[in-house]
């Protein structure tokens, strides 16, 4: 029996990941539609949908991968559920701000990596640039960071996933692909958010974009229509590139391309 690698769609930029003998959380926001995320600078948005399920629904997760540490990726209801001493991978900067109150928190500076192995098979996260804002306007959000999230077993690669974060599409993210080799599966952040009428994270043709320089043999674009900051619709992103896109519906699970040995 071939083993199995899916991916569960919670809602915005959570997912569940299950590949093999593993679980991932990636992005934890459970709090229900009308809830208030904190977005910095006193800046607030509303949530517009629920989650698929709330965290005690979920299979006890080995780690969560947290892209930056902004209200919709890691909110109040996400804060109060995940155990006090459960692994978070996340950014050097959003590691030194959780220490204190996660035990397992580590922060990872781009292109290292954490490992995890059991039963003959390995999970390695490593961190990947990226950009949440333009120009100097970095500077005054978080860091992010994308994640390749690679599985293997007996020492031979099953899957290659990259979760791009909330990052700006920039060509120099080629970089992933000439390091990295090839994507199986990208998990896309897109949205089009805009704060004071400045664009952070990709709309649809940013998203085309990326796409097109990864080359992923699928892409699953996430993070679009949750929040009233997200301008762009899915739709944008969907008349630019339809081969190899699978759109997901909240709370559904779809196999994730598994190599063939």
């Amino acid at each position: 029996m071939t083993p199995q690698a899916t991916v569960t769609f919670i809602g915005n930029a959570t997912t569940l990941l299950r590949l093999g003998d593993f679980t991932l959380l990636t992005d934890p926001a459970f709090g229900h539609a009308g809830s208030r995320v904190h977005l910095g600078y006193g800046m607030w948005t509303r949530r517009l949908t629920d989650p698929a399920m709330a965290y005690a629904d979920l299979p006890a997760p080995d780690a969560v991968l947290l892209s930056h540490l902004h209200g919709d990726h890691f909110d109040r209801a996400a804060r109060r559920s995940i155990p006090r001493d459960l692994p978070i991978l996340t950014t050097p900067q959003a590691g030194r701000r959780l220490r204190r109150d996660w035990t397992g928190v580590r922060g990872l500076p781009t292109w290292d990596a954490q490992e995890w192995r059991r039963a003959g098979q390995t999970l390695r996260v490593t961190a990947l640039p990226g950009r949440h804002g333009p120009g100097l306007v970095d500077r005054l959000l978080p860091d992010v960071m994308g994640s390749l999230i690679e599985w293997e077993r007996d020492g031979g690669p099953m899957i290659r996933l990259y979760v791009t974060g909330d990052t700006l599409y920039r060509p120099w993210l080629g970089e992933i692909r000439q390091r990295c080799g090839e994507i199986d599966a990208m998990l896309l952040h897109l949205g089009g958010t805009r704060i004071l009428g400045l664009l952070v994270t990709m709309d649809g043709r940013q998203g085309a974009a990326l796409t097109r320089l990864i080359r992923p043999r699928v892409t699953l674009p996430i993070h679009y229509d949750d929040y009233r900051v997200m301008k762009s619709p899915l739709s944008d992103y969907l008349v630019r590139c339809r081969e190899g896109v699978h759109p997901m519906v909240r709370g559904d699970t779809y196999d994730l391309p598994v190599r063939v040995r």
